[in-house]
């Protein structure tokens, strides 16, 4: 049997793939690219951040995650360095090594790429479904897809 090959998707600008944008933390979350669309090599996130803030100090297990600043700025942290990133700046945290972001600005764009894709996009649903969760549920869904927090937000 002979396997499809992949078509091209167009997602437009401030759309998501899914016709289905969600809330997760101080953001907005548009899929860009699903990981149905790369065999799960990648699955990437275009997150419009309204409030300064962003996730607790984290690390993934078996992905790296790739940060692309598009507006405002951003100070990212991997490991023991602080990166201050403006438009087109970019930065790799690789899986293993501890790490976390802040919009520094009332409004801020960051592509987010995940390589694989693992399950980043049921984290993502299952995180912006219902309210608030406390810090020890927000780890337990941490811990569910590979990743487990070791610190506070930046």
């Amino acid at each position: 049997m002979t396997k499809a090959a992949p078509i091209p998707t167009l997602v437009p600008h401030n759309q998501d793939r899914n016709a289905n944008p969600f809330a997760f933390l101080n953001g907005e979350f548009h899929l860009k690219v699903s990981s149905a669309d790369t065999g799960g090599r990648a699955t990437v996130f275009d997150t419009i951040r309204h409030t300064p803030g962003g996730p607790p100090l984290h690390v993934h297990h078996d992905q790296d995650e790739w940060f692309l600043v598009t507006e405002g700025q951003f100070d990212i942290r991997v490991g023991d360095s602080l990166f201050a990133l403006k438009p087109g700046d970019s930065v790799l945290a690789p899986k293993g090594i501890p790490h976390s972001f802040r919009n520094t600005t009332q409004t801020g764009r960051i592509m987010v790429t995940f390589l694989p894709a693992g399950t980043m996009e049921e984290f993502f649903a299952a995180g912006s479904t219902g309210g608030q969760m406390s810090p020890p549920e927000f780890a337990k869904l941490f811990a569910m897809h590979g990743m487990q927090v070791v610190g506070p937000p930046l």
